[in-house]
């Protein structure tokens, strides 16, 4: 990965846990759409997180959750405030959107692993393509989809793209499906075999997805998520 200077645009909350991050780098930097970067923090602190934007975009836009004070993403989100400008490496990951590929597209994101997914979405737009693609994000609440108006957006603009958003605790006008992420989709599918894969978000999730989705067929060849060169 290349080290680059970024002007630190804009930094906001989202709600009251997740940040939204837009950086311009002094240097521009080719990426496919799903990596990562890491934000500097030191010579031996360098802190991953998705970029949310897709590669045409104007600037690289981050979401970082960060809830509680002094914690681990909290500490990057005081230095993006208080600072002009941040050091990243970048771009750094291979499990980014395989667009050449034509087989059915299942996109799974947990929490704030919605980032890494945006990113393949916009892309996909930005392409022009119509692969068939269903977008699954899970959440503990409502609260939690920091961007469900942006993903029901999608489903209703692009008949290719079908969302289907999942909470664990619904209020009674939650218009969507009330379980946990994963049970959700092995309710939903008999078999994964055939799907080109992509999977964000805490690596337990991750890899309880891998080992249910082995169960259904999964061809792990087609199994992309940065957390699997970090789980064995």
């Amino acid at each position: 990965m290349n080290t680059i200077r970024c002007k630190i645009e804009h930094v906001s909350p989202f709600n009251d846990a997740v940040y939204r991050v837009l950086l311009t780098p002094e240097t521009p930097f080719d990426f496919n759409a799903g990596q990562y970067l890491c934000v500097v923090m030191g010579e031996n602190d360098k802190r991953p997180f998705s970029i949310a934007s897709a590669p045409n975009a104007e600037f690289i836009e981050l979401h970082i959750g960060a809830a509680v004070s002094e914690s681990y993403p909290m500490q990057v989100i005081e230095r993006l405030k208080n600072q002009s400008h941040i050091d990243i490496e970048a771009p750094g990951g291979e499990a980014h959107l395989r667009h050449d590929s034509l087989r059915p597209r299942l996109l799974i994101a947990g929490g704030t692993g919605f980032s890494y997914i945006k990113s393949i979405v916009e892309q996909q737009i930005a392409l022009g393509q119509r692969v068939a693609t269903t977008l699954y994000w899970g959440c503990r609440t409502q609260d939690a989809m920091y961007c469900e108006a942006l993903a029901r957006e999608w489903h209703a603009t692009h008949p290719w793209l079908h969302f289907v958003p999942v909470v664990e605790d619904a209020s009674p006008q939650w218009q969507g499906k009330t379980a946990k992420l994963l049970d959700q989709i092995q309710q939903d599918f008999i078999s994964l075999n055939g799907y080109d894969i992509y999977i964000a978000g805490r690596f337990n999730m991750v890899g309880a997805a891998r080992e249910r989705f082995r169960e259904m067929g999964v061809e792990e060849a087609h199994l992309y998520g940065d957390a699997f060169a970090f789980i064995k």
